[in-house]
């Protein structure tokens, strides 16, 4: 993808909101539409938006803005930022060989397990088996902030968890969590993701706007058409939320997008068309000047040798594309499920690949001339100063992956990678995690949760 790929999409993306328009389910926000220029379509809740209404949402968004920790750290996201990595939603949990619905007490081990990933930025919630769905979004995010201080992605699930999670963002100073939802195509926003929109609009919690266009079934079968299908929805959400809360955070997801296979009837996550559709994302990202993401996924079941194939080359091709935010961390079975042995796997991944992506450094350094000269010819370099000042910078180091003799690995019980991530995984759950919250907050989360159910 270079601009004028991109310049092609979103003029695409402009017609197809001039014609046929977006259905609005949403009669207040439709009126908002309306009355800051749109027209009705052949519907009456289909509305036209206009290219000015557009570039208008596209001036309002902020260029880069923070997501916080609770560590008092945080990162930058911007069109150009440094990739962070997240967890990612879904239902199920795989657990070595027990595979089952997702509960609280899953998402609180998980939480602990991602706040010891070193390369994990934040922890996304979950859909809780043991809650009531109305109260999903609100428990969840209680139980992550009682055992993550990281940055925390809740999942949203209705119209009053959204309202009291806007009551909660003051209770930890800066975007201490973020939100999103997906337009559920083609061209179509629901009342249900409006809804939240609106009721979390006016205290300045990040969003990501979500376009997930399936191509051969809610998008075109050609990944360019489908990728203009899901940008027109991604534009028509960030002028709602420019117009409901001018300068709102907003991450540009265009990485969700999925191809439909058409002999198995499924959502694909992991095909390649995934990872160049991450390209697109990123890119059409560049060309708004706006942060990414997107997620890496893989249709298989286990930790295996498929989710391997499918989440190393989704990890290469997404960081090489410059995906801003990078979703899927513990993700198995088409985003449906979380593995915590796949979650130490994919951490492993992501710092073998940005080793990869940091490429060689040339410089008087590097190059160590001296240094070979004070060898000598047939000398070794092991015990120089010049190796133990620079071995841990310049060489990755697996903390899973087996690097050893036939004899070492026999006598560590020839255990496969996948089980060996399994039993670190279980260690680092069973460690407590400082979660940076006080009791005076733990007890507002605590009397918020408890008033909503």
């Amino acid at each position: 993808m270079d601009e004028s790929d991109a310049q092609l999409i979103h003029d695409a993306s402009l017609a197809l909101l001039a014609d046929p328009g977006i259905r609005i389910e949403h009669e207040g926000i439709a009126a908002l539409l309306r009355k800051h220029g749109a027209t009705t379509g052949g519907d009456a809740d289909v509305l036209r938006l206009p290219e000015q209404m557009i570039d208008e949402a596209l001036a309002a968004c902020p260029k880069s803005f923070e997501l916080a920790d609770r560590r008092g750290g945080s990162v930058t996201l911007s069109a150009t930022s440094e990739p962070v990595f997240w967890s990612c939603p879904g239902m199920n949990a795989l657990r070595g060989d027990e595979y089952r619905p997702f509960t609280s007490q899953d998402m609180a081990d998980a939480a602990r397990l991602l706040d010891q990933l070193e390369h994990v930025h934040a922890v996304f919630g979950m859909a809780l088996d043991d809650v009531a769905p109305a109260a999903r979004d609100v428990a969840g995010l209680r139980v992550m902030a009682k055992n993550t201080s990281k940055h925390i992605r809740v999942l949203c699930f209705s119209p009053q968890g959204a309202d009291l999670l806007k009551q909660l963002k003051p209770v930890v100073d800066g975007a201490w969590f973020s939100i999103g939802f997906t337009a559920h195509g083609p061209l179509r926003w629901t009342n249900l993701a409006l809804e939240i929109f609106q009721r979390t609009v006016g205290a300045g919690i990040p969003v990501s706007i979500n376009g997930e266009p399936m191509a051969g079934a809610t998008g075109p079968v050609t990944l360019a058409g489908a990728a203009a299908v899901g940008n027109a929805e991604i534009l028509a959400g960030l002028v709602i939320n420019q117009i409901l809360e001018p300068g709102r955070p907003c991450t540009y997801n265009l990485g969700l997008a999925h191809t439909f296979d058409m002999r198995s009837a499924i959502a694909v996550t992991g095909g390649p068309e995934n990872h160049l559709l991450a390209d697109v994302g990123a890119a059409m990202g560049r060309y708004y000047n706006l942060p990414s993401a997107s997620w890496v996924s893989t249709e298989s079941m286990l930790p295996d040798a498929q989710a391997a194939l499918e989440k190393m080359a989704g990890f290469i091709t997404h960081m090489q594309a410059g995906v801003s935010n990078i979703w899927g961390v513990g993700q198995l079975e088409s985003e449906l499920t979380f593995s915590p042995a796949q979650a130490v796997i994919d951490n492993e991944m992501i710092g073998y690949v940005r080793r990869l992506q940091r490429g060689v450094a040339v410089n008087d350094t590097s190059l160590a001339l001296d240094v070979t000269r004070e060898v000598g010819i047939g000398g070794q370099f092991l015990d120089h100063d010049h190796t133990a000042a620079h071995f841990r910078d310049e060489l990755f180091e697996p903390r899973l992956l087996f690097r050893g003799t036939h004899e070492q690995w026999r006598d560590q019980g020839e255990a496969a990678l996948s089980s060996r991530a399994e039993q670190i995984a279980t260690e680092l759950i069973a460690r407590p995690v400082d979660h940076g919250l006080s009791d005076d907050q733990l007890c507002t989360l605590d009397e918020a949760v408890t008033r909503f159910a």
